[in-house]
């Protein structure tokens, strides 16, 4: 009896071991096969690229972007006639910031017996400028056309509308009638100019005041930069794009108290690229 179980269980763990060797040799397989057929998937890419054909048809993409003077997030559409040129549709928003914005805080302080503690606030600051942008171009393969690592370097070049969107800083201030926000106006300058601000100034106002009196400036832009794809033949996009973009607009915009405003702004960006294509 004791023979008959040794002989059984060693027979268990015979099949067992079998059983996980062959598991083993499937899946080492079934990486063969899908790095033969990746390979075999970026060839054909290539041949039908030699050919004037595209790899992919479309992709879609979403960037957010460090500008030197401020933020922006944007979402592009592009289509492929040929293999090596791209048309793109871009819409933007973002936002503009004065190079000499600053942000400061308040120690707080008490009004009618409650405690405050104000938001960080720029000082002397007299609009906040946004910008809304719908421009199209194209997407042009400059370097890489034969890696097959799928590595490609870019160059994309965009022009369009831009709509400039002017809304007025409201700064929180503690006066002898309470605690009221105010925004820049010929009767509150010596507030927003005052030597000590944290005297009278508790903080800035965040999203909360504005948005009913922002003023329109149209304009145009213009944009070229270089896009680093280092999978362009994978469906995924993961990217890195540097470049300089050009904004005119019809009004001068004033961003900073007694400074002068400007119809002009130039600017260099660095964004990071995420998308599929197909």
């Amino acid at each position: 009896m004791l023979k008959s179980l040794k002989f059984f269980l060693l027979l268990i763990s015979v099949l067992f071991g079998f059983i996980l060797n062959m598991q083993a040799q499937n899946k080492t397989n079934s990486k063969e096969q899908a790095r033969i057929a990746k390979h075999d998937r970026i060839n054909q890419m290539l041949r039908n690229e030699e050919e004037g054909m595209p790899a992919f048809e479309k992709h879609n993409i979403t960037a957010f972007k460090n500008h030197h003077d401020g933020w922006g997030v944007l979402f592009e559409k592009g289509f492929s006639k040929t293999a090596y040129k791209t048309t793109i549709i871009q819409f933007e928003l973002g936002e503009k910031q004065h190079r000499k914005e600053q942000k400061q805080s308040t120690q707080g302080g008490v009004s009618g017996g409650f405690a405050y503690f104000g938001k960080p606030f720029v000082f002397g600051k007299e609009n906040i400028f946004y910008q809304a942008k719908l421009g199209i171009g194209k997407q042009v393969l400059i370097g890489g056309k034969s890696n097959k690592n799928g590595v490609a370097v870019y160059g994309v070049f965009v022009g369009g509308f831009s709509a400039g969107l002017v809304r007025p800083y409201y700064i929180q201030f503690a006066l002898d009638t309470g605690l009221t926000y105010l925004k820049y106006q010929a009767d509150t300058k010596d507030a927003f100019l005052n030597m000590d601000p944290k005297k009278d100034i508790i903080g800035g106002s965040g999203l909360r005041k504005g948005w009913n009196e922002m003023k329109f400036n149209p304009g145009v832009y213009a944009k070229a930069s270089l896009r680093f794809d280092w999978a362009r033949f994978n469906q995924v996009i993961s990217a890195i794009e540097v470049g300089f973009m050009a904004d005119v607009y019809s009004q001068k915009v004033i961003q900073m108290i007694d400074l002068p405003g400007k119809t002009f702004f130039p600017t260099g960006f660095l964004a990071l690229n995420f998308g599929r294509r197909k």
